[in-house]
């Protein structure tokens, strides 16, 4: 089975029930990893399949088909469904039943450092069947396809499951690094004294992390509770692998907090600096207003249609006039400049 990613329409390959892709993994057949269909899935599904097989099955939900299909054909617990409509997005990895339900939020496969730029991947792990459902195209979720296309076979639904975390765990790394690399330009600029709209951009990037480590970190509890009390199915080996999945998990997001910490210090400085800016500026201006005080105060004494002016009949008294204010005018620039120093 083929799957695309088609740019123009914002959605890649899927049959008639939404599938995307599929893929029927079978450590015991001579071909590890085979691409299903959904007609082929359903057959198989109620058909007697080796203990060591399973399938997942990745759907578009924007297929009208898609939830019809899981709900003829899937046999999921209800707890999955509601989860579709629960409106809760947070990161989780629950226990319903005997099956894992987990929420992931990913990035766009097209992601722009946009905040808006996420969606969200609902997952259903069995012993049998792994199901994927999303309404975008996500980065890891197409990374892990990928990793299956090129021969990546994880032996059970568990490890598949920990194979697509730290598939987004990588893509986690790819963002921060490009971020920390849009960060040291903007610190560069700042050093050779552009400041520019380095504002802005520090801002929308800072946000764009707060929004990523808000929706994107897992919710420890759930976790913790999962991992105490595994499925029976679950193997211990997988537990093990599933945790430390989850911890890479964390130290990415470790290193997106202090990214948000750097971005913080540039700001204040460039604050700093726009403040700095801002005061030598107003000291300018305060210092022209002072110096144009006694011109304005004499000009306006002077300028009175009233009798008695002084100096009015002295042949010299324009020269004597300018001397005064050219002498009151230096004695407030030294004040103002010994002020300053």
């Amino acid at each position: 089975m083929s799957s695309r990613f088609d740019t123009a329409s914002g959605s890649y390959g899927g049959d008639e029930a939404g599938l995307i892709c599929g893929y029927l993994f079978d450590a015991a057949a001579p071909q590890p990893t085979r691409p299903v269909g959904s007609a082929e899935a359903a057959a198989w599904l109620v058909a007697s399949a080796p203990a060591d097989a399973y399938l997942w099955l990745h759907f578009n939900l924007s297929h009208a088909q898609a939830e019809r299909w899981l709900r003829r054909h899937g046999r999921l617990v209800d707890a999955f469904y509601d989860t579709l409509r629960d409106g809760l997005h947070s990161t989780r990895i629950e226990r319903a039943d005997d099956a894992l339900i987990a929420v992931i939020n990913d990035v766009h496969f097209e992601f722009g450092f946009e905040p808006s730029d996420t969606s969200t991947l609902w997952i259903s792990v069995g012993p049998r069947l792994v199901v994927t459902a999303r309404t975008q195209p996500l980065r890891s979720v197409d990374a892990l396809r990928t990793a299956v296309n090129a021969g990546d076979a994880p032996r059970s639904s568990t490890e598949l499951l920990e194979h697509l975390l730290r598939a987004q765990a990588d893509v986690l790394v790819a963002i921060v690094r490009d971020a920390t690399l849009r960060i040291d330009g903007i610190e560069d600029e700042l050093l050779a004294g552009r400041l520019d709209h380095k504002r802005a951009r520090l801002g929308a990037l800072r946000r764009l992390l707060v929004r990523l480590q808000r929706l994107l970190a897992p919710e420890p509890a759930a976790l913790f509770r999962l991992l105490q009390r595994p499925p029976g199915w679950m193997a211990s080996t997988d537990a093990d692998q599933l945790r430390s999945a989850t911890e890479e998990f964390s130290l990415v997001l470790r290193d997106m907090q202090a990214l948000q910490e750097r971005i913080k210090l540039l700001q204040e400085e460039i604050a700093a600096n726009v403040n700095e800016d801002n005061n030598r500026s107003l000291f300018v201006l305060t210092v022209v207003t002072v110096l144009a005080l006694p011109i304005n105060i004499l000009a306006g004494l002077f300028g009175m249609n009233v009798g008695g002016i002084p100096l009015a009949e002295h042949h010299h008294g324009f020269w004597i006039v300018v001397a005064i204010i050219a002498s009151f005018t230096a004695v407030a620039a030294w004040v103002a400049f010994r002020k300053k120093r």
